[in-house]
């Protein structure tokens, strides 16, 4: 479970360098247009650095996830990295949707992303507590 949430990050952390190929495009499908804009306005570079930067942490969480799974060599604060890692997945992808639906604003796209969180965040989740035993019935 591990091994996989570790594939997935590194995954979207390198998407969202090839995305930057067609940074417009991207920035509409993810639903942060509007934000990007807001952003490029201070200073051009500034959503294509937010966007690295937030590659480069989809790509540590990876490596957390491939750490963990002895894939990769061990990284400092690792279970404690794991637990982090799904906790912030579970709550964006919960906490996101539960405000769409109180606000009426959900759409499919945001739904799927908060599926995907969700999903992501239990696999680091259950791979944690497997890995250090504790017991799922």
């Amino acid at each position: 479970m591990l091994k996989i949430g570790g594939y997935i990050n590194i995954l979207i952390g390198i998407g969202h360098l090839i995305g930057l190929i067609w940074p417009e495009q991207m920035f509409e499908k993810t639903g942060v247009l509007k934000e990007m804009k807001t952003l490029a306005q201070i200073h051009f570079s500034l959503p294509y650095l937010l966007t690295v930067f937030v590659a480069l942490v989809f790509i540590i969480f990876g490596f957390y996830g491939l750490s963990a799974s002895e894939k990769i060599k061990k990284l400092p604060f690792l279970k404690f990295g794991i637990y982090a890692i799904a906790s912030i997945y579970l709550f964006r992808g919960i906490a996101e949707q539960w405000y769409n639906i109180s606000q009426q604003t959900t759409t499919i796209s945001e739904t799927i992303q908060s599926i995907a969180a969700v999903i992501i965040g239990l696999l680091f989740l259950i791979g944690g507590l497997k890995k250090w035993k504790f017991k799922i019935e």
